[in-house]
């Protein structure tokens, strides 16, 4: 096996000029060939709805929002029609035909099957005047001890909220290693074949889940975090015998018993939730900074699996959206405003998307304006950006163990700020175990992370920086193929044919 690692570096390692106009990491090969399940490259191709296994639906509209009340004028308040529909109708496509709807409190869909259908970007248009903190104000703190309203990194006024009904079923008595595809529990009579289960570990206060996690990094300080560290894993069982269950997908990460794991129960109160084709805007307002947001924010999951966001607009907002949960999509999300940067960051908003969840996708966006924090991750993991631009993009990891996350196809733009992130101090470093950059592209050369950015065992394949390139299996791997000449230019893309032609 080590003679067989020690041949692959070495043919990634080649110069271009022995290479074809197409260059292929030792990662994963042509057509992941090169790749195993146990590899330093995560499996990233269950992200997104329905595990990327079906598109997203396209149902047709079965109620209208201006037949329970809706005017859509730009001056009428049409926010009670909104909530009588989402309040009589049990599921369906409510449709909001071209106009502006005032809308001063926040739209909650917490039943399955309900889609926010807009006429497009440029013809419904929902305008939201009063921040949240007005109609529900929510104090709060940061790390620091700052007031701030906690709608600076949570809340939208278009959220899907559901719940996973999570609860253990049985325990998992036996260790196994990161990319099996078997457990061992010790009772079996709640487990079924096609049955989907979270596997669900917790640290404890000596904080070792997270030591793991940032790949045993020594200069990592998980001081504060307190054994607040989870890991989760949501599979199907595709069969049972005797104690041992196996799994569909490999394991992310290593299952030990000191982190007390379990299956649990995996029953989502809302899935196959949308809300598309429409512009969500807010007032131009001058954005003072950081920590001084109210709640302009578009949209919130919580607890949402197979839902989706598809072709919005969003406009002056202070966050464009957190997203809690599994399994979603967001599609051709795009960010303007016309609102006054602040001063010291010259930014106009605070967050564009965190991805606070696992396996979720971010993909065809275009940010034309400039957040603190672009593109987040925090906590999570499994989760994919794709096939994005942006004038000037932060790749934000945001502490808390962000592992196994892929940032893919992405150009960033201008390029002077990919690496900036936030997070409080000592919550461990920004970016987790094998977070995984691919083809990641720029107006100019920028430079690698700091050292403390993340764990050696993060991944670089056609990232436009300057360093120089380092190609170790068990050591750092910054795999320098120009991003134009990277091959697959999307590497969730092709993760997800080859699991897909597979299975077939």
């Amino acid at each position: 096996m080590r003679s067989m690692l020690v041949t692959m570096v070495a043919l990634a390692m080649l110069p271009a000029s022995c290479l074809s106009a197409e260059t292929y990491s030792a990662l994963w090969g042509e057509e992941g060939e090169r790749w195993t399940p146990q590899s330093r490259l995560p499996d990233f191709s269950f992200a997104g709805y329905r595990r990327g296994e079906a598109p997203l639906p396209t149902p047709p509209a079965t109620h209208n929002v201006r037949d329970f009340g809706a005017i859509g004028d730009g001056k009428h308040d049409d926010s009670d029609a909104f909530l009588r529909a989402l309040l009589e109708i049990s599921e369906g496509v409510i449709l909001i035909p071209e106009g502006r709807y005032v809308i001063t409190k926040m739209l909650v869909i917490n039943k399955p099957n309900v889609v926010f259908l807009g006429a497009g970007v440029d013809r419904t248009e929902l305008y939201f005047p009063v921040p949240l903190n007005k109609i529900k104000p929510n104090w709060g703190a940061t790390t620091s001890g700052r007031r701030t309203s906690n709608y600076s990194w949570s809340g939208g006024f278009l959220t899907i909220r559901g719940n996973y009904q999570s609860s253990p079923l049985t325990r998992i008595t036996e260790p196994a290693r990161r990319g099996a595809k078997m457990v061992t529990v010790d009772n079996t009579s709640e487990l079924s074949a096609g049955q989907e289960i979270e596997i669900r570990m917790q640290d404890n206060q000596d904080n070792r889940l997270a030591h793991y996690l940032y790949s045993g990094d020594p200069r990592t300080s998980l001081a504060k975090l307190n054994g607040r560290v989870s890991a989760s894993l949501v599979t199907r069982i595709t069969g049972i015998r005797g104690n041992v269950v196996s799994l569909d997908r490999p394991l992310r990460f290593d299952v030990r018993k000191a982190w007390k794991p379990t299956i649990n129960r995996f029953e989502p109160t809302v899935t196959d939730s949308g809300i598309e084709a429409m512009r969500i805007a807010f007032p131009n307002t001058p954005y003072i900074g950081h920590f001084s947001e109210l709640g302009y924010n578009a949209f919130a999951f919580q607890g949402a699996v197979h839902c989706w966001i598809r072709n919005v607009r969003i406009h002056n907002a202070d966050s464009g959206g957190f997203i809690s949960g599994t399994f979603n999509t967001l599609d051709g999300v795009t960010y303007t405003s016309e609102r006054t940067s602040d001063r010291h960051r010259k930014s106009t908003g605070h967050h564009g998307v965190i991805l606070g969840g696992h396996d979720n996708l971010f993909t065809n966006f275009d940010f034309q304006t400039k957040f603190i924090h672009d593109l987040t991750v925090s906590g999570s993991s499994g989760n994919v950006f794709s096939n994005g631009r942006g004038v000037d993009l932060a790749l934000d990891h945001h502490c808390h163990a962000p592992y196994e996350n892929l940032f893919t196809n992405i150009d960033v733009g201008r390029g002077s700020r990919v690496w900036s992130s936030g997070g409080g101090k000592a919550l461990g470093a920004h970016c987790a175990g094998r977070g995984t950059f691919w083809n990641i592209r720029a107006d100019e050369t920028f430079a690698p992370p700091a050292s403390g950015f993340g764990p050696w065992s993060m991944n670089f394949v056609g990232v436009q920086m300057d360093s120089t390139p380092t190609t170790d299996y068990d050591g750092r791997w910054f795999d320098h193929n120009a991003p134009s000449t990277t091959h697959p230019k999307n590497i969730h893309r092709a993760q997800l044919k080859r699991r897909l032609r597979s299975a077939e």
